[in-house]
């Protein structure tokens, strides 16, 4: 099973940006794509989160896992980032235990979303 981290490549970082120059999101994703994906992860460029007040986001998700979607992310968090999706990928369920997260994850957190298959009683 493939897990999907999602960048956002419109993200403006709620800075103004001058025309003809990348956007952070789109620098984001570029710098995780130079330093590759974990095993079983697969980076992918979104273009929108709607988490524009929130810095830079980012999303991951697979079938059957619950999702989540981070902000303020940086240039400078990419290793934590790559190293949160790569627990992500090793959880079952997508629950990672909050000592495994990196610190980014456990503060930087926007939303958590139930797997769409989720029993209800």
């Amino acid at each position: 099973m493939s897990v999907t981290l999602h960048v956002c490549m419109t993200c403006k970082a709620g800075l103004p940006v001058e025309e003809g120059l990348p956007l952070p999101g789109a620098q984001l994703h570029a710098a995780l794509a130079a330093a590759g994906a974990p095993e079983g992860v697969r980076i992918v460029p979104v273009e929108c989160l709607s988490a524009c007040t929130q810095g830079c986001s980012v999303a991951l998700s697979a079938p059957g896992r619950w999702s989540y979607v981070y902000g303020r992310m940086t240039l400078a968090d990419v290793s934590d980032i790559l190293a949160g999706a790569a627990a992500y990928a090793r959880a079952p369920d997508g629950l990672v235990p909050w000592r495994e997260r990196p610190v980014i994850f456990r503060k930087q957190s926007l939303a958590r979303i139930p797997p769409m298959e989720l029993a209800h009683d």
